[in-house]
């Protein structure tokens, strides 16, 4: 169970840390149930030989993937360098491996050097979801505002148009498309451009979030088009706790995000952030925002539940990026371990092991066919 922050004599403050408590303590004693209509493993043949991994362990995940496979295919070693996500593409790019474990998405500068070495894009596998409020498991992002702020919901297409600003195009892979761009009169900076009336309808927004991270390069992916033109009163913050911590401000942790959630957002009426639910942990005065994927389509309340069937828009995906030739056949022992990965005995090892969230069947099906 993990532990709370600290225990604060607000009311308010102890529910919402008794709230986490209780959640926690529900993860651990009932993993995640397993999609049903996950497939179970059926070998496509008898495989040997040595899988070389470089990047992320996936919390442990991938060496117990590994330990069930050598059951089934007592022929087959592996060779894991797994220090960080930050080896796994350079690692491809080099030819040193031949699955690259990877807790986010790969940067700019990472598929395009795979690209300039091998003529066509990485593969990226999808083999788990990001966790919902497990500390450092690639969460999912969430937006909260300040709990007197009438809003309920919001689209994808809003936060871009209260976080971001005008761009000329948007990133697409590597690739630098038209269809990404945005006029400023998609810019929403007021409470009034979102339908608040009285004396929130003039007043202006005032956003919140992560400095640059894993996390928001994937905001940025997924919300502001893959672009950084940010609106020009966001304010950044850095996981509390984390080594981005300034050696100058690990006494106060002001720069920490959940310095900025008590003491700023929980203070501010007019201010909205985004950042992830272990950094909420123990804060009141703020609420969490419901979402939609797109402007009419059904706003998500998140949750593990929400997470995991990937429902909600901002969930995480947790990949292993391999070296996949166009019109060849990917090596048969790489193609049987990720089939395995993405097989009801490897997604209920992810879910008993409980860093990660396993797979709705039909992303898991999605995945085995980049395998064919």
């Amino acid at each position: 169970m993990q532990a709370p922050c600290k225990i604060s004599r607000s009311p308010g403050r102890v529910v919402l840390l008794w709230l986490w408590v209780l959640t926690a303590t529900a993860r651990a004693a009932n993993p995640p149930a397993v999609d049903p209509s996950l497939g179970s493993y059926q070998a496509q043949g008898e495989v040997s030989g040595v899988i070389r991994g470089y990047g992320f362990g996936l919390g442990g995940v991938l060496q117990q993937w590994e330990e069930g496979f050598r059951r089934l295919h007592p022929g087959i070693h592996f060779e894991d360098h797994l220090s960080t996500s930050d080896a796994a593409i350079p690692a491809l790019v080099t030819g040193v491996a031949d699955l690259a474990p990877d807790g986010g998405e790969a940067t700019l500068t990472e598929t395009l050097a795979f690209y300039e070495t091998y003529g066509y894009p990485v593969t990226g596998i999808t083999v788990a979801s990001g966790a919902f409020d497990v500390e450092g498991k690639s969460n999912g992002i969430v937006v909260f505002v300040n709990q007197a702020n009438p809003i309920a919901q919001l689209s994808i297409d809003q936060l871009d148009g209260i976080f971001g600003a005008q761009r000329d195009a948007g990133m697409r892979g590597f690739e630098w498309t038209p269809a990404g761009a945005r006029g400023p009169d998609k810019s929403i900076r007021t409470w009034g451009q979102l339908g608040l009336t009285g004396e929130w309808a003039d007043k202006p927004i005032q956003t919140y979030g992560h400095a640059p991270s894993g996390t928001t390069r994937f905001f940025q992916w997924k919300v502001l088009q893959g672009g950084d033109k940010w609106n020009e009163n966001f304010r950044e913050y850095v996981e509390t706790g984390s080594k981005m911590i300034a050696a100058e401000d690990r006494g106060t942790q002001h720069l920490g995000v959940k310095y900025m959630l008590q003491h700023e957002l929980a203070n501010d009426r007019y201010g909205i952030a985004w950042t992830v639910m272990p950094q909420a942990r123990d804060i009141s005065g703020i609420k969490l925002v419901r979402l939609s994927a797109h402007d009419g389509s059904p706003a998500i309340t998140p949750s593990r539940d929400s997470f995991q069937d990937r429902s909600y828009p901002l969930t995480r995906d947790i990949y292993i990026f391999i070296n996949r030739a166009p019109g060849k056949p990917l090596d048969s022992k790489v193609r049987e371990f990720l089939r395995y990965a993405l097989s009801r005995e490897g997604q209920q090892t992810l879910a008993n092991n409980g860093s990660y969230l396993p797979l709705p069947g039909r992303v898991a099906a999605e995945q085995l066919r980049k395998l064919e």
